[in-house]
């Protein structure tokens, strides 16, 4: 049998996920950017460990690899692009619903970050997390789909991957 290359079995479940996830991302970040105008106000504090704050991120996760130049801007969103391709791609050849929903995910954030590289030349994060004294990093919706897809790959890899007779 042919392998379907651009439209699978579950490639309308990502593609929705996707979707719904990239609008959810995008409408919270024209939010926080343009409509409250974050960088011309005060944090919002949400709960005692949350306030909605704006961080600018050049780089990858938690802050990782910050890419000041016009080369890394461009070098990250390319990445960004031959990622969300390979994630599609994967997509199109599962037969595991679970797996769909977890490069749903990660599809959805990676797309999400993507467009800030962009349109921003940065990434908008706007969550502060933080307990006491201790502060964890800033992140965003799109980061927290891409967190829930890798759980939801890593548990698919451990309960349910051995027992695919039929997996890519």
């Amino acid at each position: 049998m042919t392998q379907r290359f651009f439209w699978g079995r579950y490639s309308s479940l990502i593609a929705w996920l996707a979707s719904v996830g990239l609008i959810l991302d995008q409408a919270a970040k024209i939010w926080v950017v343009h409509i409250y105008r974050m960088a011309e106000n005060p944090p919002i504090h949400l709960l005692p460990f949350i306030d909605i704050i704006l961080v600018w991120n050049r780089g990858v996760s938690y802050g990782l690899f910050q890419m000041d130049s016009p080369f890394g801007r461009w070098a990250l969103a390319l990445f960004t692009i031959a990622a969300s391709v390979f994630i599609w791609i994967w997509g199109v050849r599962t037969k595991d619903r679970l797996l769909s929903i977890c490069l749903g995910l990660i599809l959805a954030g990676a797309l999400g970050n993507g467009i800030d590289r962009v349109y921003y030349g940065k990434v908008v994060d706007y969550v502060h997390f933080h307990v006491g004294n201790f502060s964890w990093y800033v992140f965003n919706l799109a980061d927290v789909f891409i967190v829930m897809g890798a759980i939801g790959l890593i548990y698919d890899s451990f309960f349910s991957g051995n027992s695919r007779k039929d997996g890519p």
